[in-house]
């Protein structure tokens, strides 16, 4: 997050402290497999790659699938919906999605790192004038926000 506050022209603070609150983090065990999508909702996400099977893809700007091919030793930093909200737009956020076409179960370990509960999330000051661009209107309480994605990102099926 310091790198990140620091590429936008912030001080290595600027997204830490009180604007987002004392933070949290979780870590998630992900099975895929056979075919599953994903959608950004965090902060910043870091997850693992697996050296041989090429699983994760990424929506570029002309709406195509491209894959996110492994290098060995790396890790994938996804930027989720708030880094999207306090950066004013200057950054986005990763749409991705898991297609699983390997004979091999795949296992991610993807580590979350999100703002407080509580936080409100909006368009910060810096990042307004270093855009250049007009405020974004966009704001969320990030519990709420996470709470509603959780909610949109799963189907409950009735068993009988």
């Amino acid at each position: 997050m310091r790198g990140i506050a620091l590429a936008l022209g912030g001080s290595a603070d600027e997204l830490e402290g009180d604007k987002g609150g004392e933070p949290f983090w979780v870590a998630r065990l992900i099975g895929y497999p056979g075919k599953s999508p994903a959608n950004p909702q965090s902060l910043l996400t870091l997850i693992n790659q697996d050296d041989d099977i090429t699983a994760l893809e990424i929506k570029n700007l002309s709406g195509e699938w491209i894959p996110a091919t492994p290098i060995p030793g790396t890790f994938v930093c996804n930027i989720g919906d708030m880094l999207k909200i306090w950066s004013n737009g200057l950054y986005e956020a990763t749409l991705h999605r898991v297609i699983n076409n390997s004979p091999k179960y795949r296992v991610c370990v993807a580590y979350f790192y999100e703002p407080n509960f509580d936080t409100l999330v909006e368009p910060l000051e810096l990042f307004v004038e270093k855009s250049g661009r007009a405020r974004l209107d966009q704001k969320a309480v990030y519990g709420e926000h996470l709470v509603n994605k959780v909610k949109n990102n799963f189907v409950m099926e009735e068993l009988n």
